[in-house]
C-alpha cells in the first residue's frame, strides 16, 4: 500500500493530541463508508504543538445531514452574491481560489469579506504563493447563515443554523472542522471554473481540515476548511494546499505507534517522500536528487531524513521540518518546485490580448498580457518573438508588436506566423519536465 494512503482513520488518541494514527480499515468498513458517501480528511496537529497534521479519517461527504438554513426574504436575498476580490485575469488563464463562508449572517457579510481578504493574504505571504499572486483570481462567495458562528464552538454541544452546516468535534476531535460538501459545492458552483476552495468558519477557534480529493462534478482540486480569526488555522489551510495542488504527501511520522514502526512498501508515487537514502537517490538520480545539498528556506540542506509518510523507519523526506511537517515553516524546495508545478496546471503566463482567430493585417498590433512576477524571481519571464519558426531577438521583452514591423515585402502576399512565447525560467524548477511546462505560445496569422 503507498505510504499517502496507510492513514487511513484515526484512532479516539490521536484526536486528543495523544498519540498517531491507527491502521487502514478493514474492507467491510471500507465497503460500509462507500455506501455512505463519506470522505476522507486530514486532520490538523493539536493546536499547541508543531505537528502540522494527526493523519486521516473518514467522515460524512454532507456532514451532520442537517437541513438549509432557515432564511427569512431578506436574508435570502443577499445570498449568493459572488465578488471577484483579486481580478488578474480570465478564468481560462489564472488559478481560481473561491472562499465561502459559514456562520455569517446577512449583517456580518462585511466581515467575511474583510476575513476572506485577511486570509489570503496569509496564504499569500508563503512562498512560492507571494512571488506566483499575479497568477490567482480570488473569489468570494456569500453564504448567508440564519445563526452567527459554527457548531462546536465554544463546546460540543453548541449548533448554529448555518449555510455550510460546518462543525467542529467532527468525528469527536475537537479541532475537526468539517462541512457539508454537498452544500459548499452548491455556492462554488456559483463561480466560474474554481480550482481550489478555501471555506472559512466564523470563529476563533482553532480547527480546520483537509478535503483534499479533487471534485468530480466542478473540478476543484480540493477545499480547506479553517477558523478566520485564528492564525495557526491559516497555515493548516496552506499546508492542505500542498496536498491538493502541490500533490505533495505528509512528511511527519508516528513515533511509538504499532504499525508504523517501519514501512515495507514500494516506491511512493508523492513527489517529496521516498525509500532512497541520499546516496542512493543521487546514484539513481531519482526524486529531489537535483537539490541534494542545497540550503532549504524551511532550514538545513536538503538530504534523506528518516521518516515521513507516517512511518518513522523505511521512508524519507527531503527536510528535517517543513511545512508539510510543521506549521509556521515554509515549503522546502523540493516543495516548492511541486507548488510551482501545480500552479501551472491552472494558469498560464501568456493572454491573447488581441485576438487570435483573424488574420492580422499591416495596420495591427498582436499583443499579449504577461503576468508580473514578485519576490526572487521578478525578472524570470523571458518574452521571445518569432516569424516562422525564426526568432526576432530585437523585440525580446516586449509584449507588443506591430504587424508593419516586422519586414515582410510589399509583395509578399502569403500568410505568415507570428507567434509570442513566455517562459518561467526560475530557478526553483529543477525537473526538466516541471520547466517544460512552466511556458505558454500565442499564435497569430499576419500577412500585408
Amino acid at each position: 500500500m503507498a505510504a499517502a494512503g496507510v492513514a487511513a482513520a484515526v484512532t479516539a488518541a490521536l484526536a486528543a493530541g495523544a498519540g498517531p494514527a491507527a491502521a487502514g480499515p478493514a474492507p467491510a468498513a471500507e465497503a460500509s463508508r462507500a455506501e455512505a458517501k463519506t470522505v476522507e480528511v486530514e486532520i490538523p496537529g493539536p493546536e499547541h504543538g508543531t505537528a502540522a497534521g494527526s493523519g486521516h479519517t473518514y467522515i460524512p461527504a454532507d456532514g451532520r445531514d442537517r437541513p438549509a438554513p432557515r432564511l427569512s426574504a431578506r436574508e435570502a436575498a443577499a445570498d449568493g452574491e459572488v465578488t471577484k476580490v483579486i481580478d488578474n485575469g480570465s478564468t481560462a488563464d489564472r488559478l481560481d481560489v473561491v472562499v465561502v463562508g459559514d456562520g455569517y449572517t446577512a449583517a456580518e457579510l462585511a466581515q467575511f469579506h474583510t476575513d476572506a481578504k485577511e486570509k489570503w493574504a496569509e496564504v499569500g505571504a508563503v512562498e512560492p504563493y507571494t512571488t506566483y499572486q499575479n497568477l490567482f483570481n480570488l473569489w468570494t462567495v456569500d453564504a448567508v447563515s440564519h445563526s452567527s458562528g459554527v457548531s462546536g464552538d465554544p463546546d460540543q454541544a453548541t449548533v448554529r443554523d448555518t449555510a455550510l452546516g460546518s462543525y467542529f468535534w467532527c468525528d469527536d476531535i475537537e479541532r475537526l472542522l468539517c462541512i457539508d460538501q454537498t452544500k459548499v459545492d452548491s455556492y462554488v458552483a456559483r463561480v466560474p471554473e474554481a480550482d481550489l476552495v478555501i471555506v472559512l468558519a466564523n470563529s476563533t477557534k482553532y480547527g480546520g481540515a483537509g478535503y483534499n480529493e479533487p471534485s468530480e462534478t466542478l473540478g476543484y482540486e480540493g477545499i480547506s476548511t479553517a477558523s478566520a480569526a485564528n492564525d495557526r488555522s491559516g497555515q493548516v489551510a496552506i499546508h492542505e494546499t500542498g496536498h491538493s495542488l502541490g500533490k505533495l504527501a505528509d512528511e511527519y511520522f508516528y513515533p511509538g505507534y504499532p504499525g508504523y514502526e517501519q514501512y515495507t512498501g514500494p516506491e511512493p508515487g508523492d513527489s517529496n517522500i521516498s525509500t532512497l537514502t541520499a546516496d542512493r537517490m543521487a546514484a539513481q538520480r531519482a526524486k529531489w536528487h537535483r537539490w541534494l545539498g542545497e540550503e532549504s528556506p524551511d532550514g538545513g540542506t536538503i538530504g534523506a531524513y528518516e521518516g515521513g509518510g507516517y512511518f518513522v523507519k523505511g521512508l524519507y523526506r527531503p527536510t528535517d521540518n517543513s511545512l508539510m511537517r510543521v506549521l509556521g515553516k515554509p515549503f522546502n524546495l523540493p516543495g516548492t518546485e511541486a507548488m510551482i508545478a501545480g500552479f501551472y496546471r491552472h494558469a498560464t503566463v501568456a493572454t491573447a490580448v488581441t485576438p487570435t482567430d483573424r488574420t492580422l493585417r499591416a495596420r495591427h498590433t498582436a499583443k499579449v498580457s504577461v503576468p508580473r512576477l514578485a519576490g526572487v524571481d521578478a525578472t524570470q519571464l523571458a518574452v521571445r518573438w518569432s516569424l516562422d519558426g525564426k526568432e526576432l531577438k530585437r523585440f525580446a521583452g516586449r509584449t507588443e508588436v506591430r504587424v508593419s514591423e516586422l519586414g515582410l515585402k510589399l509583395w509578399d502576399f502569403r500568410k505568415h506566423r507570428l507567434s509570442v512565447t513566455v517562459v518561467d525560467r526560475t530557478a526553483s524548477v529543477r525537473d526538466p519536465e516541471i520547466a517544460g511546462n512552466l511556458r505558454a505560445t500565442v499564435v497569430w496569422a499576419v500577412r500585408l
